[in-house]
């Protein structure tokens, strides 16, 4: 017995394993990973679970040799395929795009300075938008801004009216003020400026949202999901204000929680610029509901 052991493992240790065999298993273990929790966090997952009754059903008309069945379904298989790209489309392009947004090299090496310096947030526009949301909060005017980050928001601001200008808040009460050319619709902004207005975004079809919020909400979740902007709601009927990112919606903050949430967005000094590939993220002070 034991003979017989040790000849199984020699024979399996003379199988000449090399370091280019190892990388390869972790990177698809890397892909599969990521491939399953993608699917979970789709609709995906639902066809996945239909697949998986098909697939028994296929093996019961193997077993009682159901011939046309197996017939139907080998010839179904390659339109399958093509079917499942055009019914998942929106969902592989995020995917992809999330994969783009998830640079292990920008994480790594802040190389990309794209952005000029007078191109980022400042104190004032941070101080600007936060008084303005909150009077449109008080007089019950609804609003959503949208803050572009590295992703470019071009393909919404062309669906708007083109303003650029310095933000402020007496401009942005102006924009939203109902009864007004440029109320409906969402103000992007790049930088400290206000590039378009009357802009329209793409509603996210979250089931998880509540069901009490209405379409500025929802459509500040979707570009969210899209994009790697912040995005900030007042609510026209209760007033609250909240805030869009990475598919989360906070809702329900006062002016400092906004504040922290716009800081956010400032690029942090050389001293706290650190590599940070091991670190993990820290926790969201606000909650969302």
């Amino acid at each position: 017995m034991i003979p017989e052991w040790m000849d199984q493992y020699m024979s399996m240790a003379a199988l000449n394993i090399t370091w280019s065999d190892v990388v390869e298993i972790l990177i698809l273990a890397f892909i599969i990973y990521h491939v399953m929790i993608w699917i979970k966090s789709t609709r995906a997952w639902s066809l996945m679970k239909g697949s998986a009754v098909l697939f028994a059903l296929l093996i019961l008309a193997y077993v009682f040799h159901m011939n046309t069945i197996l017939w139907i379904a080998k010839n179904f298989f390659s339109l399958g395929i093509m079917a499942v790209i055009v019914v998942f489309q929106p969902e592989l392009r995020r995917a992809l795009e999330q994969l783009g947004e998830n640079n292990l090299l920008t994480s790594i090496v802040p190389f990309d300075n794209s952005r000029k310096v007078e191109e980022t947030l400042t104190d004032r526009t941070i101080g600007e938008l936060v008084k303005a949301c909150f009077e449109m909060g008080k007089a019950r005017t609804g609003a959503l801004i949208v803050l572009e980050q590295a992703v470019s928001l071009q393909e919404y601001e062309r669906t708007g009216i083109s303003i650029d200008s310095l933000v402020s808040s007496q401009l942005i009460l102006n924009i939203f003020e109902k009864n007004t050319p440029l109320h409906d619709g969402a103000v992007i902004m790049s930088g400290n400026r206000i590039r378009s207005a009357t802009c329209y975004l793409p509603l996210s079809d979250n089931m998880t949202l509540s069901k009490a919020l209405g379409t500025r909400h929802r459509a500040a979740v979707g570009v969210s999901e899209v994009s790697d902007s912040l995005t900030i709601v007042v609510s026209e009927e209760t007033g609250s204000v909240s805030v869009a990112r990475g598919g989360r919606l906070l809702r329900n903050l006062n002016q400092e929680q906004l504040k922290k949430q716009l800081q956010a967005l400032q690029p942090k000094t050389d001293d706290s610029r650190k590599i940070r590939l091991w670190k993990g993220r820290g926790k969201n002070e606000s909650k969302d509901i």
